[in-house]
């Protein structure tokens, strides 16, 4: 079955707003037809992400409100979220650092799991997960309307719709203080991860302390320190370690990818169908996650942007839009010796974003035959 992807170009031709970006974007509100997805009176969740403090890459505010504004527009009301990756006081700031503020989007800006990313309802999930905890504003809202920013991921290679709902939607802490009660427990996919590090090979650059999102790692006598308990599994330090020196074991990068599958199908499912609507901007696709403390120069050129209401098709246009496209100089692609006619994403980060929008198609989330509409 062949599903409807509708896509804005980001090229504009003309000196015209018809031909702008956000144009494009109105048009693409058409072609969703919120008011048949959203009812008057309801509350609709824009869930996306606020970035970081050294990470600006992000959905642009100007986006965001012509969404709110037309979520109001068909009676709904409107709130944009995310949920908390720094602590939750310092995330709202980030966020409004980056320009995302009741003000500017027209609407509310809430953490969804709460301020001290708690506030979480567990619902079921598969084999590799058995559950997760959904940010009870997420879980709650009757509506939503994912607003994902595409790009590269340090574990699932690639970061858009699937990845924002599977880890985005659920709790990032849990009042035990156990990872495996929050979104740690998607990291780590269903194994008993532990972070190791070799002190012969560590130099104390200390990037890995000074990019771990939970405060885990400390330096005491002249070494680092890493606190299990706070640990979050994410990567993140084995990421930017320049020497090899941490490792994180007994992690399943395949498990992983059906986590992520698996966690989006929980979210979903604390929706009717047809409530939740989705839109991918393939804009600025840089290597790393908006939640790395920096931006690096895209991968490709700027694409555009996709709308759709099955989530497995719009990653599936996204990703082989993004792959499809030629790698830009001085960027991690040419870095990495990227060729045209190469999958641009895929080859650059070396991890195939593909395997979780598989395991999406299989636990039959939607169809990955699309048909690709231009606006």
């Amino acid at each position: 079955m062949s599903t409807e992807v509708y896509f804005a170009t980001a090229r504009a031709r003309r000196w015209d707003y018809d031909a702008s970006q956000v144009a494009g974007l109105e048009r693409l509100i058409e072609k969703l037809e919120f008011g048949s997805h959203i009812a008057a009176g309801e509350y609709v969740a824009i869930k996306t992400h606020f970035g970081s403090q050294g990470a600006h890459r992000i959905v642009r505010p100007r986006f965001l409100r012509v969404l709110a504004d037309a979520v109001k527009a068909v009676g709904g009301k409107p709130f944009v979220c995310d949920t908390v990756r720094l602590e939750g006081w310092d995330y709202l700031e980030v966020a409004n650092q980056n320009g995302i503020n009741p003000q500017s989007v027209g609407c509310p800006v809430i953490l969804a799991d709460g301020l001290f990313g708690c506030d979480s309802i567990e619902v079921q999930a598969g084999p590799v997960l058995g559950s997760v905890r959904v940010a009870s504003a997420i879980h709650d809202a009757p509506a939503m309307i994912l607003v994902s920013h595409c790009k590269g991921h340090i574990e699932s290679g690639y970061a858009g719709a699937i990845k924002n709902l599977a880890m985005g939607g659920v709790a990032g802490r849990h009042r035990s203080g156990d990872w495996k009660q929050a979104r740690g427990h998607l990291h780590a996919a269903g194994a008993e991860s532990s972070v190791v590090r070799d002190a012969e090979l560590c130099t104390m650059c200390l990037q890995c302390l000074h990019v771990c999102p939970t405060e885990a790692i400390s330096e005491e006598d002249d070494g680092l320190v890493v606190d299990d308990k706070k640990c979050w599994r994410c990567g993140r330090c084995e990421r930017v370690c320049p020497e090899g020196a941490i490792q994180l074991q007994k992690r399943g990068k395949d498990e992983f990818q059906m986590a992520l599958a698996e966690g989006t199908q929980a979210v979903l499912s604390t929706f009717e169908p047809g409530k939740v609507l989705y839109v991918n901007f393939a804009l600025e696709v840089q290597p790393e996650c908006d939640c790395m403390p920096m931006a690096d120069t895209p991968l490709v050129q700027d694409q555009g942007i996709l709308a759709a209401t099955d989530v497995v098709a719009i990653e599936q246009a996204t990703l082989d839009m993004i792959d499809g496209a030629a790698p830009l100089p001085g960027s991690l692609a040419e870095d990495r010796g990227v060729q045209a006619g190469q999958r641009t994403l895929t080859e650059a980060l070396g991890i195939d974003g593909q395997a979780h929008i598989d395991a999406a198609a299989q636990l039959g989330l939607g169809s990955q035959g699309h048909e690709l509409i231009e606006v």
